[in-house]
């Protein structure tokens, strides 16, 4: 489902904070292991109702891929006391709206209400936990939805797989190899069975974390967060099994053909660290030099001056266990992929034996102080950086303190890092291309 709001978004915006203020915010457990945490902005009647399940794509049997991704849309069929299809219109119906997404590493869910529903959200969040009704006709329905979605965002979208084809090359071992919306056949063979056992091991009190926050009164919210919650049987704790890849010492080549692709995309990948590390954030600011604006060293150089580009771009796909780090180009007439690379390459051969300039560096910085304030620039943000911090990262707090670990980062650390990781024998190239029969045709 898309992360959008549609009700209440101008509200949103009014009840963030328009500078980088400390966000303050409360945490506790619950005897069955549920993970709470408030945090209250009275500058606007909005609340929000969030819980984050630590599942995602990565904890599925890799003969039943799309688990999780499935049930961020089965766990809106219904419960034992709110009829199938009646969720939306009990949302819409009280002035709220909600959603949920999913990734490799766990799934969200969040409704929005005034002020004065947040007795509503927090008992319909309970009832997705405590009550979800899991049959037939609910899985059958929701196949249908997940078969129409891959269609219309994958299987017909150009570059649509872009990412999970880098995937699949770049992982053997850990689960990230598949991508998050699975496979249908694997959907399709699944028994009732199979999706309620799912359900039974994952989403459960002490595999989640509440969040709340907006213009509520913590003492009332605390007290039906315990008549709501409370109740709710702790579930056998969800161990994880460690997946180690080898390094990868030799480049490698792969070849992904895509029948709406009419210009070829070149793709080099890199192994990088967990998102939790401090390489992680270096690998961030190396991005940003890179290709983060039409300033940037990569898009200045290989689109504006040389025009051999048409789209040139490198980010660091950051996940729970292990990343990814991306360049990718879609060359101009006349220049060919290895074109593109040859640039992109010389680009990162000067991070790993230059330092950046000062002033560069301060733009960097300002960068990143600009990303902070907007990452925590409204109350829906708040909610999901909260949770993903506690669930993902092990620490709250990094709300307040990531920054810092930012500001500290310095020209040495970007280039020891980009010496580290980003070097020709440990990549991936795919040529990302079109369909051969569709072009024969």
């Amino acid at each position: 489902m898309k992360r959008s709001l549609i009700a209440l978004g101008s509200l949103l915006m009014l009840g963030g904070t328009a500078s980088a203020q400390k966000v303050a915010f409360e945490e506790y457990n619950l005897d069955n292991g549920l993970h709470v945490i408030l945090h209250q902005d009275k500058s606007a009647p909005v609340v929000i109702t969030s819980v984050m399940y630590h599942v995602g794509s990565k904890d599925e049997n890799p003969e039943r891929t799309g688990f999780a991704h499935f049930f961020e849309h089965l766990l809106f069929e219904g419960t034992e006391n709110i009829k199938r299809g009646d969720w939306f219109k009990i949302v819409t119906s009280n002035g709220g709206n909600n959603n949920a997404n999913t990734s490799d590493d766990r799934t969200y869910y969040y409704e929005v209400f005034p002020s004065n529903n947040l007795e509503l959200g927090l008992w319909l969040e309970s009832e997705r936990l405590m009550h979800p009704v899991i049959n037939q006709i609910g899985v059958d329905t929701q196949n249908e939805v997940v078969k129409e979605e891959k269609r219309l965002r994958i299987d017909n979208q150009p570059y649509g797989s872009l990412i999970a084809e880098v995937k699949r090359n770049m992982f053997k071992v850990h689960p990230y190899r598949w991508a998050t919306i699975g496979s249908m056949d694997h959907l399709d063979a699944a028994t009732l069975g199979e999706f309620q056992a799912f359900n039974k091991k994952f989403y459960i009190p002490n595999n989640a974390v509440l969040v709340v926050a907006g213009d509520f009164d913590p003492a009332q919210a605390k007290k039906w967060i315990s008549q709501y919650f409370g109740a709710i049987p702790k579930g056998t704790p969800v161990t994880r099994q460690k997946f180690e890849e080898k390094p990868i010492t030799e480049s490698f080549r792969a070849r992904y053909e895509d029948p709406n692709v009419q210009l070829p995309m070149v793709v080099t990948a890199y192994r990088t660290p967990s998102m939790k590390t401090r390489e992680a954030r270096i690998l961030d600011m190396i991005s940003s030099i890179l290709s983060d604006g039409k300033s940037s060293r990569m898009y200045k150089k290989i689109v504006d001056d040389k025009k051999m580009a048409m789209q040139i771009g490198a980010f660091n796909y950051s996940q729970e266990d292990a990343g990814l780090y991306i360049i990718y180009g879609m060359p101009m007439a006349g220049f060919t992929s290895e074109d593109l690379m040859k640039e992109a390459d010389a680009e990162i051969v000067k991070l790993q034996n230059e330092l950046i300039s000062e002033r560069e560096f301060t733009k960097l910085k300002n960068q990143f102080e600009s990303r902070y304030v907007s990452s925590n620039s409204n109350v829906e943000g708040i909610a999901e950086n909260l949770a993903s911090f506690y669930l993902l990262y092990g620490d709250v707090n990094l709300i307040n303190t990531e920054i810092d670990m930012y500001r500290s980062i310095t020209r040495e650390e970007i280039r020891d890092v980009a010496k580290k990781y980003l070097n020709p024998n440990q990549r991936m190239i795919l040529d990302y291309v079109g369909s051969t029969e569709k072009a024969e045709k």
